[in-house]
């Protein structure tokens, strides 16, 4: 809620953008024909194949099964697909001409839209170009369209491709701002060295540290920390607009092998949602923890976030607690991409009411999702500092309820040695002291009493009951 908040000002300029995204879509399915067109249907086809094409309003990359017949190139999400996901009309004024993208990345422009494709191979993309630069120029003719099987589309053939028609270079944008050397990546940099589990530069968590960092755009907004009281497991999430992160987040993803259907899910997801906020997050540990994903923190109709998880007990267990205890939005949600299941999706709700109503909801949602209640001198910490608003923090996979944690804003200077007895850190304040320092911040953001189940901390998480800090880091 408060990243949702922090950053509202800057995001209200993406309503417009928003709506044209809607307006799209909603022209996208208008033009769709009632009838189907299947892959078999386009049989025999002028040219098909497998190419990586850029989404239009969510701009993320998926690999289709492109099928050429006519003038029209359509794409299907497989060779067998029964109805396509879309089509490109191509006319006398479309383009073909190459695009540094990706690797083997072109353009193909129309009227309407230019589209961002890539094959595999420099060979696949020579004949893709060809074959439909050959296209264009038929129609440029006044001809069908259809392209000539010449030696042009063979992949033995030594004719360059046709650039047809030429195309001026577009202006080359001016960039994302650069985050300067005080800015969040600087100061994450300077925490980093205060991990002790990250000081090896060839530990595979700081490896993975590091891919992740190099996959974030300069212009990064806000940076959430959250991390043990000993330091030995941390979550990292960054937050930005959508326009300047989804496209090098999605390919974080491709790089650290994220299944593919797991990132059409993303994309699925973030079509029905559009938020103008999106942002990935990594968790590690001392014992080797990994993992990452995604997450939405901005304000989101629950039937919409629910979308992105698994069908399930848990799945329904939270809307029909939401039902009763008068929710129907969350602040924030999240999934994990993992490399295998159960998949993890992460809801947070901001609690309503005076603060003793909020804290009696929280505390009765452990019992609700059949969690151990939280220990008494946690409680008498939180009532000792009665402030809102609480938040509360559910993970759920299709295997049940994984972690449950109760957000509580800044803690009393004076509560701070309770809380690291109440998580047996007693001895490490100066681990954190020395974290928070480089962090730039002064003092910890909220505190999750959270309690992770008995099963899903893989060996690597701990299991129970802990207490956790949560840090911003805020681009000034």
């Amino acid at each position: 809620a408060q990243e949702s908040r922090g950053l509202g000002d800057v995001y209200k300029r993406q309503v417009f953008s928003c709506l044209i995204f809607f307006l799209y879509f909603s022209r996208l399915l208008m033009s769709r024909k009632d009838s189907a067109v299947s892959v078999a249907s386009l049989s025999p086809a002028d040219k098909e194949g497998f190419l990586t094409k850029q989404g239009g309003g969510w701009k993320s990359w998926h690999k289709r099964w492109m099928v050429l017949k006519g003038s029209n190139l359509y794409y299907f999400k497989s060779k067998k697909d029964k109805d396509r996901t879309g089509v490109i009309e191509l006319t006398k004024d479309s383009f073909i001409k190459k695009e540094n993208k990706k690797k083997y990345c072109f353009a193909v422009g129309t009227e309407k839209r230019v589209f961002f494709m890539f094959p595999e191979t420099q060979v696949e993309q020579e004949e893709w170009m060809n074959t439909l630069s050959q296209v264009v120029d038929n129609l440029k003719k006044g001809g069908s369209g259809k392209s000539e099987r010449s030696a042009s589309s063979l992949p033995n053939s030594n004719k360059s491709p046709v650039a047809s028609p030429v195309v001026p270079e577009k202006e080359k944008p001016t960039g994302d701002s650069v985050t300067t050397t005080n800015g969040p990546s600087s100061l994450l940099k300077a925490a980093v060295k205060q991990i002790p589990f990250l000081q090896d530069p060839n530990s595979k968590p700081m490896e993975f540290w590091e891919i992740w960092q190099e996959s974030l755009p300069d212009d990064i907004q806000l940076f959430k920390i959250v991390v043990s009281l000993d330091l030995s497991q941390i979550s990292w999430r960054c937050t930005g607009p959508q326009n300047k992160f989804i496209e090098k987040m999605v390919d974080f993803f491709w790089n650290v092998g994220a299944p593919e259907p797991e990132i059409d899910r993303l994309n699925d997801v973030g079509t029905l949602i559009n938020p103008l906020i999106i942002g990935s997050w990594i968790d590690m540990s001392a014992k080797g923890g990994m993992d990452g994903g995604w997450h939405f923190p901005c304000d989101i109709p629950l039937k919409l976030a629910i979308e992105a998880s698994d069908p399930g007990e848990s799945t329904t267990k939270v809307s029909e607690w939401s039902a009763q205890n008068g929710f129907d939005a969350v602040v924030s949600v999240g999934r994990d991409m993992g490399a295998a299941p159960p998949r993890q999706t992460h809801f947070e709700f901001t609690l309503q009411g005076d603060f003793d109503h909020q804290l009696q909801v929280a505390l009765s949602s452990f019992s609700s999702f059949g969690f151990p209640g939280l220990p008494e001198d946690a409680i008498q910490v939180i009532k000792s500092n009665p402030k809102g608003p609480l938040g509360l923090s559910i993970i759920i996979s299709s295997e049940g309820f994984v972690k449950l944690g109760v957000l509580t804003p800044r803690p009393n200077p004076s509560a701070l040695s309770k809380l690291a007895a109440l998580s047996g850190c007693s001895g490490h304040s100066d681990l954190i002291d020395k974290f928070q320092k480089a962090l730039g911040v002064d003092g910890v953001h909220m505190v999750e009493y959270k309690f992770l189940q008995k099963g899903f901390g893989y060996g690597v998480y701990k299991e129970g009951f802990d207490v956790v800090f949560h840090y911003l880091v805020a681009k000034r």
